[in-house]
């Protein structure tokens, strides 16, 4: 007899526009940014110099950008944990986090992605925005002459995940009849059936090479544990967790 472990629910929330206002908001299928959200952020006066919020419309990719640290979705947590329960998606809209020193360094240490955007980023690929997709740029500069350590991108990661986290608090709370689709997904032992196990090769060796796993947020970064803290052990991820985010990239 077959043994359901765990159900995963996507609903999908679509966006059409994104735009600022004077609060955080989606309705219509428009997301509305707080124009403040910078200022209201935990910003290390330290490190960071400028952080700026930018609204990249589809099309509009021929335009310079900082080092690309990441590309993520807005996702977030109704119901349980990471690989079950219910969990609410934006469509159309990807954030992409950027970053350099004031005086032009970039964040990388084997090779920077900065340029212009429709050279460096490859669209309609997974993991990274469509054609038609929104892009909603958070771009990091930091004081110059700061000391490039593992500290930095991991200070960027955190303080984009909270301007995340603000939209995250109005997806949580919307009415599952206005999603726009709904999937199912089972994790299923299947008795005297041949066991799968795929094997992932992820990066964790270096500042910009590493990895949160298992955050409190799909593909969130606080609560998350990184592969370079853990030495990089082998790690049992199921088939639900590894969809419904429990990877994030920082590279």
């Amino acid at each position: 007899m077959d043994k359901e472990m765990r159900r995963l629910v996507i609903r999908t929330f679509h966006v059409d526009r994104v735009l600022f206002s004077d609060s955080t908001e989606y309705r219509d299928n428009v997301l509305s940014i707080d124009k403040n959200m910078t200022n209201k952020s935990d910003v290390d006066e330290n490190l960071f110099d400028e952080v700026s919020i930018n609204i990249i419309e589809p099309g509009n990719h021929d335009m310079k950008v900082n080092c690309i640290m990441d590309i993520l979705p807005i996702s977030t947590k109704v119901l349980g944990v990471l690989g079950e329960g219910i969990t609410h998606t934006m469509t159309g809209v990807y954030v992409m986090i950027n970053g350099a020193e004031k005086n032009g360094r970039q964040m990388s240490n084997f090779g920077s992605s900065d340029g212009i955007l429709s050279e460096q980023l490859m669209m309609g690929r997974a993991g990274t925005p469509g054609p038609n997709d929104i892009i909603i740029q958070f771009d990091v500069i930091l004081k110059e002459g700061v000391e490039f350590s593992r500290k930095l991108p991991l200070a960027i990661h955190s303080l984009c995940d909270g301007f995340v986290q603000e939209i995250r608090g109005k997806l949580k709370k919307l009415d599952a009849r206005q999603a726009d689709e709904k999937h199912e997904f089972y994790d299923i032992i299947r008795k005297d059936k041949k066991k799968v196990v795929i094997i992932k090769q992820i990066g964790g060796q270096g500042a910009m090479h590493d990895n949160q796993l298992f955050p409190f947020e799909p593909s969130g970064f606080e609560g998350g544990f990184s592969n370079i803290d853990m030495l990089n052990m082998p790690m049992i991820v199921s088939p639900n967790e590894y969809r419904d985010g429990a990877i994030r990239a920082m590279t």
